[in-house]
């Protein structure tokens, strides 16, 4: 992506966020500490913000920074998740609240996948026997009924 295309992208994000919270640009300007017309430029895609500005602006609009980041493209989304902290974190119909949650419930589930099996799920998977070995049935034995009609 250019930087024109992320610096639109950007100011799109933060003029969505910002309608969403109900702010209005002079509200989250002020919150900001930066300039009406300078946070309309960026809303415009005319003004790229630093990390700085963003991390302000995010305060302002109680959004992470790492959301605005991501989406300016100064900070690459983790790797290895597929895009989904980023997708979650971008999608302009959930709330922060949500946003913050679903990632949380995300990054757990990640988390699980990761740690090693503990001692019990280890000693059931060594007792059970190999899919190719032939095993009796667990329970009595019925007999079949496969022969047909008598």
């Amino acid at each position: 992506m250019d930087a024109v295309a992320n610096m639109n992208s950007i100011g799109d994000y933060i003029r969505q966020q910002r309608e969403q919270a109900k702010i209005s640009l002079r509200q989250l300007a002020d919150q900001a500490g930066v300039s009406n017309p300078y946070l309309s430029q960026i809303e415009r895609g005319l003004r790229k913000p630093s990390a700085e500005i963003l991390q302000q602006i995010a305060k302002g609009l109680r959004i992470s920074a790492e959301a605005l980041y991501v989406q300016a493209g100064i900070l690459e989304d983790r790797p290895g998740d597929s895009g989904v902290r980023a997708a979650l974190l971008t999608d302009p119909t959930l709330t922060e609240r949500q946003k913050q949650v679903l990632v949380e419930i995300y990054e757990s589930f990640r988390r699980e996948g990761q740690k090693p099996p503990t001692a019990e799920v280890v000693a059931v998977v060594r007792d059970r026997p190999a899919p190719d070995q032939d095993t009796p049935p667990a329970g009595p034995s019925e007999p079949s009924d496969t022969a047909g009609p008598a």
